[in-house]
């Protein structure tokens, strides 16, 4: 039986999504937030030493990382390949850019988001009145330099890209859609106005509609992404 350890408002939603998506049996552990750190609880450490979520357990195996996770439920439960393009030579460009978008959402899109985040959190920590000020101009010189422009620049990259398919990887669904929802959902939660960005607005509510989507927030909690990322 496969157990998937989901901390609520986090990454681990795309776990249960695929799973849906595959119509795959599941036990699913349920943690909630520190509500003072919005943090996991240290009860994930006894799972993985890292202390995060999603964590996956299969047959003796535990494997975090959300795209690790993704691949290997693709490799071992999609025979069909419903989800990911197969490793064919007459699919070798789709499989590329499969993979690329799988990676492409934690290692480029998701650091500036982070990045928002914390710096937003600087913005409201307690702290002497003194310094209140000094805080806010420092947050506020590297969210116009450094964080905002990066934002805009992944955003526009993605959009043109949704302009040359309907879907991350090509004409079809696939993982690559399921990893990157977790980065334009943030965006869309906390950072930007989607309407500037009209196919990736039409992208969120796509995938909002499908049945396996709906189904894996009935299980683990609709997914807001208002307070935490990790």
């Amino acid at each position: 039986m496969i157990t998937v350890h989901h901390l609520e408002q986090s990454r681990s939603h795309r776990v249960l999504w695929m799973l849906e998506e595959l119509g795959l049996d599941y036990e699913l552990v349920c943690y909630k937030r520190d509500p003072d750190t919005w943090l996991a609880p240290p009860a994930l450490r006894a799972v993985h030493p890292l202390g995060k979520s999603p964590v996956l357990q299969d047959e003796g195996l535990v494997l975090a990382e959300s795209a690790a996770i993704l691949d290997y439920l693709a490799d071992r439960y999609d025979g069909a390949r419903q989800l990911s393009p197969a490793p064919q030579p007459a699919q070798a460009p789709e499989r590329m850019r499969y993979r690329y978008w799988l990676h492409y959402a934690e290692g480029s899109a998701m650091p500036p988001l982070l990045m928002a985040l914390v710096f937003g959190r600087v913005r409201s920590a307690p702290m002497p009145f003194f310094a209140k000020p000094i805080a806010k101009g420092i947050v506020d010189k590297v969210m116009k330099s450094f964080v905002s422009p990066q934002l805009q620049l992944h955003l526009g990259w993605m959009e043109r890209e949704l302009g040359e398919s309907p879907w991350f990887a090509g004409e079809r669904f696939s993982a690559a859609d399921i990893q990157m929802s977790f980065p334009l959902q943030a965006a869309a939660a906390r950072v930007a106005d989607m309407n500037n960005f009209p196919r990736l607005q039409d992208f969120l509510l796509r995938i909002a509609q499908r049945p396996a989507y709906q189904r894996a927030e009935q299980r683990g909690g609709r997914l807001s992404l208002l307070g935490g990322s990790r």
